[in-house]
Order: structure tokens, then sequence, then C-alpha cells
């Protein structure tokens, strides 16, 4: 297959974001045998974005087919990755899958020619090793939004809720719709050694209708120094205004896939330079890098038939905060085995690893199989066990059964620096005094504004009241889960975060006793004010709001609860346990 770039589009036209991709589909080579006769009658299908652009001709019972077509097709984006899959026809049944790959456009060099073989075989090594190396990432992004200046009022009133999307390859992320203050931070994964290009997109929120485009800015990442936190005002092209960010490019460390015979922490000389770099000694040494997790993803039993043959063709995703990783796809198996081993990075130890299992179909997205979620803190390492998969909410279990070996290592040292240090108590009275006196300058100002506009219409009164009750429902659902977070802190659901409370109040008990409080308070009130000039694009945060962030509420606390497997059931018995 060869793919090439654009003749006859102008520079002009190739900036605006007009791609003329060439395939042309040349030959396969000793391609598997799917058919009794030993044979295959193959043919080649290319999606884009989930929709299918070209498929080939069938070429009847070859295992080294030559196709020699070629076809053109007008994109207007590198992003996604162009999936090229093998399939053997069968006449009035079902197709046999025969292989896959993907090619990230991006990676091209515009107006090269590119051949990419692929030759398929019965569990070939390398669409395994293509799989494997097109999921791991080289390297992360952070950036933290900081704020829009001088952006174009979109509404009547001159005013305008802007947000923010980001897009770097298939990663999307959208901001909050706030004012130009938005103070966030997050993470994107970094899959070339260039870094590619991070497409930053203005918009403007309006209920009941569609966003208005205020701006973009198109943001190279190879021009950027890495193991650096760069200041960027990047001023919008089609608008007037800016946005404000901090990036920072590093280096990926501890995400990796393997086959079992290879298991990282197995090899002692790995297992004690990993506990090396997570021990105490070394605690105040890179405090982000808490710890690492190794999954060991065995098999499944008993799985849910999705296809109408009785089989399913089940792959597993693992998801770990924004870190995302799968496994290969066994087909037509309801008992699959993949002993792979996954290693990611831990920034949170009371982040979850949240398991699912899916079948994989040709021309639509995967369908839903079971899943289950761990939290980190239960894990007990070296200990293979059986988790019954759920449904989709967590609220019921489903059919099949998912056998992992969880390994979990960090440093505690480093992880109570990150969560309490510089711990301070927000005054609930002051913050509502904050809110009172906002939301009067804010609403004078939109009164000032509001005389001039023109008279609201009946449906966009209908639309603000219904996002008031949608803001009060979510406002009171918030409470709700704050006090349950509390109680469960008190009702040691989380040992190791009550813990943390008891070291806590030990200390502030402590420091209340030998310092008079008018010192305390002093010190919180020069913290607090001189934090901005200090630090003037520090991300805010309340601490005591973070920690009651992971302790889990009641919703969650049963969804995590985990299915007992009884191990003298057979894997049909345990389906009709759990059908009936």
């Amino acid at each position: 297959m060869g793919t090439s770039c654009p003749s006859g589009f102008s520079p002009d036209q190739a900036r605006s974001g007009m791609y003329k991709l060439e395939i042309e589909v040349k030959r396969g080579h000793n391609l598997a045998v799917r058919d009794r006769g030993g044979t295959s009658d193959p043919y080649v299908k290319f999606k884009l974005a989930g929709k299918e652009v070209f498929r080939s001709k069938i070429i009847h019972k070859n295992l080294n087919p030559v196709w020699d077509e070629k076809t053109t097709l007008i994109i207007d984006s590198l992003n996604e990755p162009l999936y090229v899959k093998v399939f053997d026809y069968d006449f009035g049944l079902q197709d046999d899958f025969m292989g896959s790959a993907f090619l990230y456009l991006e990676s091209l060099e515009h107006c090269v020619c590119v051949c990419v073989c692929v030759a398929q075989q019965q569990q070939s090594i390398r669409l395994s090793e293509l799989h494997r190396k097109a999921q791991l990432w080289r390297g992360i992004v952070s950036i933290a939004l900081i704020e829009g200046r001088n952006l174009m009022p979109m509404d009547p009133n001159g005013l305008s809720d802007p947000y923010v999307k980001f897009r770097l390859g298939p990663q999307k992320y959208k901001s909050k719709t706030l004012s130009p203050q938005w103070r966030e931070q997050f993470d994107l994964h970094l899959y070339e050694e260039t870094g590619g290009v991070l497409d930053i997109t203005v918009w403007d929120k309006d209920t009941g209708r569609r966003d208005d485009f205020i701006g973009r800015y198109q943001l190279d990442l190879s021009t950027l120094a890495k193991e650096q936190t760069h200041h960027l005002e990047l001023p919008l092209e089609e608008s007037r205004g800016f946005v404000v960010l901090l990036v920072t490019l590093t280096a990926s460390a501890a995400v990796s896939i393997a086959d079992l015979s290879v298991t990282p922490l197995d090899d002692p000389q790995e297992r004690r330079e990993i506990l090396q770099r997570y021990g105490v000694m070394k605690s105040f040494f890179n405090l982000k890098d808490v710890g690492i997790v190794q999954v060991k993803v065995m098999r499944a039993e008993g799985l849910m038939a999705a296809d109408v043959t009785g089989k399913s063709d089940p792959f597993c995703v693992l998801e770990l905060n924004n870190d995302r990783l799968q496994t290969h796809t066994v087909y037509k198996n309801l008992n699959p085995e993949w002993n792979k081993v996954f290693t990611f990075n831990v920034k949170d130890i009371h982040s979850v690893l949240e398991v699912t299992v899916f079948d994989e179909d040709r021309d639509r997205s995967a369908d839903f199989l079971g899943k289950v979620a761990i939290p980190l803190l239960n894990v007990r390492n070296g200990e293979q066990k059986g988790y019954l998969l759920k449904n989709k909410e967590l609220t019921a279990p489903t059919k099949g059964c998912i056998y992992l070996e969880i390994d979990v290592i960090y440093n505690a040292v480093r992880l109570f620096v990150v969560v309490v240090w510089n711990f301070e108590l927000y005054m609930l009275p002051l913050a509502l005094l904050l809110l009172l006196v906002w939301n009067y300058f804010f609403c004078s100002s939109r009164d000032g504004a509001d005389v001039d506009s023109e008279p609201k219409g009946f449906m966009d009164k209908l639309y603000a009241i219904q996002d008031v009750f949608i803001s009060v429902q979510n406002a009171l659902d918030e409470v709700a889960s704050f006090g349950e977070r509390v109680k469960n802190t008190f009702n040691w659901t989380v040992p190791f975060l009550s813990w943390l409370a008891i070291t806590a109040l030990c200390l502030a008990t402590f420091l209340l006793y030998l310092i008079p409080l008018r010192y305390l308070v002093l010190a919180w009130g020069v913290n607090k004010f001189t934090k901005k000039l200090r630090d003037p694009y520090m991300i805010d945060n309340n601490e005591l709001l973070d920690f009651l962030s992971r302790v889990p509420s009641d919703v969650q606390v049963m969804q995590y609860h985990e299915l007992k497997v009884d191990p003298g059931q057979s894997p049909s018995k345990r389906r009709r346990t759990n059908l009936s």
C-alpha cells in the first residue's frame, strides 16, 4: 500500500486544512488461511474516523493477492489515523478477519510517498508489535490553561462565555465555561519524537443554539525545549485576543506493554531498581512521580456472545486517569487468553484502575462486554484474582470473569507531601462573602450592559430557567456527595485516608496547643494573599476539598465493590448464577 500527498494543492490550501491523500493498494504476501481448501478470498478495507472510505476488490483463492488499485481522498485533518483491515470474503456468512494496521498520517512528510507492506500471518508477531508501539506515548505535555485576554465579545450584551478546546492527534480536552480566568491543568500524551501540532480553538457557549467560534491557534510542539516550563501568550489567528498557557514537555517513564515472559517486576534487578526509585531515601525527588502499577492481564472466562455465530472477538482496555492502553483482539473466542503485562505511572495512589472488555466489530463501534473498577489502595500485590465483570454503570453483574494480577509500588512519604503540603483551612464565611460581593458587581455590570441589548424571547427565558434548575441540581448533588465523603472518612471506608486525617488532626492539635491562634491566622493570611505575588500563574486549589475528593462517595463505594468469585464453579454454572 502506498500513500502520498497532495499534488494539485497550493500551500495556502494546505495551511487551511485541506489535504489530498492518495492510496495505492498493491499486493499481499503470505496471508492467513481462512477457508477449508487451504486458501482465502482477501480484500482490504480502509477506515478514517470510524467510517469506511475505500474497499478493494476481492481476489479469490489466493494467499498472495495482487490488487493494484488506487483511490484519492480529500481530507481536512491529519489527526485521525488510517485504519487498514484485511478480511476473507465468505458468501452469506460473516467475513473472517485476517489482520490490521494503523498508519498515523501526521507522521508522513507532505508530498512524500510512503510504502507500507502488511503481510498477514496467523498470530502475526509483526502486527502485534505494530499494535503495541502505536499505543505507547514517548512523552507527556503538561498544559496549564491560565486565562484569555482581550477576547472578542460574541453576545449582544458585549460579553462572552468562553471555553477552550485542545486537540493533539486523537486526544481531546475541553475546558470549563467560565470567565477567561480558567486556571486548569491537564496532560496529553506525545506519540511522536517531534511532538506534533497542538490545535487550540476558543468558543463562546450559547444555550439552545450552536456555539460561536472565536479563534484558533496551532502550536508546533517541536519548537519547545523539553523539561522546561514555557510561558506562552498565543494570539488567535482568526480574531483578536490571546490565550495564556504554561506548557511543559517531559519524557515518559514507566509506561510499557510486554509479554508475560518479560514482566518488569519479575526481574530481580529491575525490581530492586524500582524499589530504590520509590524508596524513603528518595522521597523528595520528583514529587509528581508517586509510583508505578503493573497489571498482568491473563485471561477471561465465560464472556457474553456478541456475534451471530455465538462467539465474540474480545479485547481488553485498561484506563488509569487519562492513560489508556489495550490488548490485542482474540477472535472467535469466549475464553480468551491475552497474557500481556501493562505498566502505568501513578500520580495519585487514590486513582481507580478501570478494566473494560469489548467485542471488536468490523463496521461499527465495539460492543461492551463487561467492566470492573479496582481502587489502587485495594490491591494486594502479586495476587492473581478473578474479577466478575459488571455492567457499564458498575451496579450489577454481567456474564464473564477476568483474571488479573496487579502490583502497586509507591512512595508514601512523597504522596503525603503532594496531598497535604501547605495545608490551609479556608473559612466558609469568607468564601460566602466573596461570592456575594462577586455576584453583586457581576450582576450590576450585566444589568448596565443589558439596558441596550435586545429583549429575550420566550425560548431564551425557558433555556435560562432550565440552566438554573440544572445548576441547582448539580450543586445539591455535590453537597450530598461531600457529605457522604466526610461520613466515609470517619467510617474508615478507606483506611489510608482515615490514617491521613488522624495525622493531620494530630498535627493541627499540636500546633494550636503550642502556637497562639492569632499567629496561625496571620501566617495563613500572609501565605494566602502573597501567593499571586510569588507565582502569578499558579492554579488555585483547596487542600481540604482535594482530600475529600479522594474519599469515595456511597455511589462509588458500590461501584468499586468487588463481586466474589466462587472457585468451585465452572464458567457455565457461573453464567447461570449471574442470570438468575
